[in-house]
């Protein structure tokens, strides 16, 4: 994810830079060019779009100019963050948005786009997925939804044969159906087989707070993060470790080693994670399948469009995005970039069911299509970057130093203490 903490502060120091920097869309978000169009700038990273389809978008709209920019994903955030500092000057007419929420307690710096008549078409998302732009007064929508990150349980079927658990995707989702079941069926791998069954605790963690209805913070922005789901989760992952179930591994060289030598024998992940998994495990395509994963369904990543609030094309702008992101161009971009849609209208569509030879030619976007329709409304506060990343570090400290849960739970609830009273 390229969520960091919003702070303006930090980005002062760049605004002069990046506004410099970014001079050539601040002219030409003015009136009309001398061809008689209107010129609307975009900003958005490798991937997040697909190019086919902004190509589309200027035949789409012979009276709208549209100049889009690709910025490295190390800098994006950083870039959109110093243009909002600057009280907009130099930000483009359309902002790619790598998830809302770090964004909505600054929604006074976006325009409404309810007031544009994105009400009309809000039947075409997914309701979870577009209140995650709204504001906690439901008065504002800020962005459009891009894509989604839905969750399921991957595993490695000969893994699971060995150790005497259920092999077929129906059958596993209907035999582990809680975290408590996952646990137990990772003790019957361990003992048959000397593989572990989860790849890290953080994952565990992280993965169970998206099942979730609730994280850190409530609408009120009062953090609940000392108990509840919170809680919940961090037992499980510390059980998980406690049991000696977790490889602990980091994301990179080592998880890639360890998924293709066949050291791991499940992970919960989204989506976008089954092109993460044959890039790093190619030995061994045919051998892993989905499932519904236990606990719940949930989400972890996808992105939106949103128009900041010093745009002087408003309205064209938001033709630009209601047709981008409608669900015939979801679709396309799935085709062509495995963006999975927003819309649900386009989850039946014969171009979202195939077989896929490294999942043992299952037709995985069932089980995913059925995984979006399900998520939990969740709010995630203006902070949940920061003390998300508090409890993670937390986290690899008790997996890497065997610590004491109990005193680790504590010390992270001082740190999250510390850091949201400055």
């Amino acid at each position: 994810m390229l969520r960091k903490e919003f702070s303006f502060l930090l980005v002062l120091s760049f605004v002069f830079l990046m506004v410099g920097c970014s001079s050539t869309s601040q002219s030409s978000s003015g009136g009309k060019d001398s061809d008689g169009k209107v010129t609307v700038t975009l900003w958005y990273w490798n991937r997040s779009l697909d190019d086919n389809l902004l190509a589309k978008a200027k035949e789409q709209f012979p009276n709208i100019n549209l100049v889009a920019q690709k910025i490295d994903g190390n800098s994006y955030e950083t870039k959109v963050d110093a243009a909002l500092a600057a009280g907009g000057s130099g930000a483009p007419d359309i902002v790619g948005m790598n998830g809302a929420a770090r964004y909505i307690p600054h929604a006074d710096q976006f325009v409404n786009l309810l007031d544009l008549g994105a009400s009309d078409i809000k039947n075409q998302y997914l309701d979870w997925k577009w209140n995650y732009a709204v504001t906690p007064d439901n008065k504002k929508l800020i962005a459009l939804p891009i894509d989604i990150g839905p969750t399921a349980l991957f595993y490695r079927e000969d893994i699971f044969k060995k150790a005497g658990l259920p092999t077929d995707p129906a059958e596993v989702s209907a035999q582990l159906t809680t975290w408590e079941d996952y646990i137990e069926a990772g003790e019957k791998v361990k003992a048959a087989t000397g593989v572990k069954m989860f790849d890290s605790i953080n994952r565990v963690f992280t993965q169970y707070l998206g099942q979730s209805d609730s994280v850190y913070f409530d609408k009120s922005e009062k953090f609940i993060g000392d108990g509840g789901n919170v809680k919940k989760a961090w037992d499980i992952a510390w059980k998980v470790n406690e049991k000696g179930l977790s490889a602990n591994l980091v994301d990179g060289t080592e998880w890639n080693a360890s998924m293709n030598n066949g050291e791991i024998a499940s992970f919960i992940g989204a989506v976008w994670m089954k092109k993460v998994l044959e890039d790093a495990a190619p030995d061994t395509a045919g051998k892993w399948r989905i499932a519904r994963a236990p606990g719940g369904d949930g989400n972890h990543g996808g992105s939106f469009l949103g128009i900041p609030k010093s745009s002087k094309h408003p309205k064209e702008a938001y033709k630009v995005i209601s047709w981008l992101m409608n669900p015939k161009n979801q679709l396309q971009s799935y085709k062509t970039m495995d963006l999975f849609p927003s819309t649900p209208s386009v989850y039946s569509d014969p171009i979202m069911s195939s077989k896929e030879e490294f999942f043992g030619n299952q037709n995985t976007t069932e089980i995913f299509s059925q995984a979006a329709k399900n998520v939990k409304p969740l709010y995630f506060g203006a902070n949940y970057d920061t003390v998300n990343s508090l409890f993670s570090d937390q986290l690899t400290n008790v997996a890497n130093q065997n610590l004491d849960s109990e005193k680790a739970w504590n010390d992270v609830q001082k740190q999250v203490e510390k850091k949201l009273s400055r």
